[in-house]
């Protein structure tokens, strides 16, 4: 009789070393580029924890561990697994634990079970995108039910400021104000007592920011640079493109200009503006494209783009497909170079990072890139609205994000 191969563990010694390396490189850059306070040594959690995070910035990760005194394992979606050799090497030094973003994953579920059985705390930030708008996006309610089977406390952790500091849309950190904090703490006795709505709310309360609001400064030369990867719809003329620079954002169908202002706060600079922040401008352009009927566009695209697509070998590569294919959205189905997508065959499309775009058609994976200027949103938002209607959901309010 064969031995059955013995399973590898997922906890290793070498990711504690990583970790007291990186926070000897990490505090002091968090301290510089961002302005955060982190905690001496003696005041670090010491204990197992689940941690819950909103997402904000590129670099929360990183703020996550600082409070922390052993390693953290973070789910992260299958997009940093599929790099080649890049991938191989983050799954060395600190092995996180992938997630297919926008799906039940059982797999994901079961190696979060791995990692607390060996030990390990785990951070997950349950909203799953970063914000574009400022105010934390939606959180799926599936989180509860993990909370209490992985039966860890639960540490929730919140970034005030994270936004005003570096937007998602952004590629550059302002300066100004950013903060970190654990506003509760849930201990595994308390979390038994609790149903799954319970601590689904707690999580939401916990973790709920709004920067859609006056407070601290944030400045830069280029604070409104790529807003346009988050706006698409023109109070003016309906659906648009733009354009930015520096603090000024422009429309490039009807020319109204927008300056976006240390404050957060929006200005109309040729004609009057109807929003005060981009939240505003973001929750009318949700509810602009719930209130359209993509059904109309199967003849004309709703928009094209000229883009870099290339097909993922999930947790593998990427092999580039084509380096000027043109992409277009209709109102039933996605165009990418020669293949057409129709929605029945696409289970989701996803927005990565500032503006990447994933389109998970069938067994397949294909991930586009394009210019700097590029608004993956548009696509995400308008594949919901039209999968929406084709089931018959007129009144659907989710478009992805």
């Amino acid at each position: 009789m064969e031995k059955k191969k013995k399973k590898e563990p997922w906890i290793r010694k070498r990711h504690k070393i990583v970790t007291e390396i990186a926070r000897v490189v990490l505090v002091p850059y968090c301290r510089l580029r961002y302005g955060v306070r982190l905690p001496k040594s003696k005041d670090l959690i010491r204990e197992q924890s689940l941690i819950l995070l909103n997402h904000q910035t590129p670099f929360d990760q990183f703020f996550v561990g600082m409070f922390f005194r052993d390693p953290v394992y973070y789910m992260a979606t299958e997009d940093i697994f599929s790099n080649g050799f890049i991938s191989k090497v983050i799954k060395f030094v600190v092995a996180p634990i992938p997630i297919k973003k926008q799906t039940t994953d059982v797999q994901a579920v079961m190696n979060c079970i791995k990692v607390v059985r060996e030990g390990g705390s785990i951070a997950i930030a349950p909203e799953g995108n970063r914000t574009y708008s400022g105010k934390t996006e939606y959180m799926n309610p599936a989180i509860a039910p993990l909370v209490k089977k992985l039966g860890l406390p639960l540490v929730l952790f919140r970034i005030d400021g994270g936004y005003g500091k570096e937007p998602r849309w952004s590629d550059v950190v302002r300066k100004g104000k950013l903060e970190c904090t654990i506003p509760r703490i849930l201990r595994p006795e308390e979390l038994k007592e609790m149903s799954n709505e319970e601590i689904f709310t707690a999580i939401q309360e916990g973790l709920y920011v709004n920067e859609a609001c006056t407070g601290p400064e944030y400045h830069h030369k280029q604070l409104a640079q790529y807003l346009e990867r988050a706006v698409y719809v023109c109070p003016e003329c309906g659906l648009s493109e733009f354009e930015s620079h520096n603090d000024l954002v422009t429309c490039k169908k009807c020319g109204l200009q927008v300056r976006y202002l240390p404050t957060k706060e929006l200005e109309g600079v040729n004609k009057p503006f109807p929003f005060k922040f981009v939240n505003d401008w973001y929750e009318y352009q949700k509810d602009y494209v719930n209130q359209l009927d993509t059904r109309s566009y199967t003849d004309t695209p709703i928009y094209e783009d000229w883009v870099k697509l290339s097909r993922v070998i999930v947790y593998k590569r990427k092999e580039l497909i084509c380096k000027d294919a043109r992409l277009a959205i209709y109102g039933d189905r996605i165009e990418a170079a020669d293949m057409v997508m129709p929605f029945e065959e696409i289970s989701t499309v996803a927005v990565l990072g500032r503006n990447k775009l994933n389109i998970y058609h069938g067994k397949e994976l294909y991930q586009i890139k394009s210019s700097k200027r590029f608004n993956a949103l548009k696509y995400v938002n308008l594949f919901y609205r039209s999968r929406n209607l084709m089931r018959g959901d007129e009144n659907g309010k989710f478009l992805g994000l």
